[in-house]
């Protein structure tokens, strides 16, 4: 009898975990990778996650089928060299937007699997400390096109 209940109490929160996450203030705008020359062993993702509450969240990690894993970096310059490196998290600030774009903070694709092709998408899962996993299939666009600019999630 303690069973049905504890399985029929699970079954009632399952609508409200949906709706939290269908309630997200989170929204990803733009998302695209470059295609990948054959031989590339790394690719970049790009995107706008726009923040509608009045609460700051954090990017942590990014998951993906694409590559062995996926890295959080930033590009800086010193002196005359472009340099990335991995960060620990993007802060998304509250009622605000954090930005991944060529030249700034982005998703590194490490160790693809298989080379990034034009027309395709990648399956990424965005992790956040507050609003949690996010799925975004991001479209690969033609190495030096430019991302549709409408594309939301």
């Amino acid at each position: 009898m303690r069973r049905r209940f504890l399985l029929f109490t699970a079954a009632l929160t399952l609508p409200g975990v949906a709706l939290a996450q269908s309630t997200s203030p989170l929204r990803i705008e733009q998302p695209f990778a470059r295609a990948t020359a054959p031989t590339a062993r790394a690719g970049g993702a790009f995107m706008t996650i726009v923040n509608t509450g009045a609460t700051a969240d954090r990017l942590l990690r990014v998951e993906t089928s694409v590559a062995a894993r996926a890295e959080l970096h930033t590009t800086t310059m010193e002196g005359d060299v472009m340099r990335m490196r991995e960060v620990p998290g993007i802060d998304v600030p509250a009622n605000g937007k954090a930005t991944l774009a060529p030249g700034g903070f982005h998703v590194m694709l490490m160790e693809l699997k298989a080379p990034l092709k034009a027309g395709d998408t990648a399956p990424l899962t965005l992790v956040f400390e507050k609003a949690g996993r996010i799925d975004v299939k991001v479209p690969i666009v033609p190495l030096g096109a430019q991302p549709d600019m409408q594309h939301k999630h």
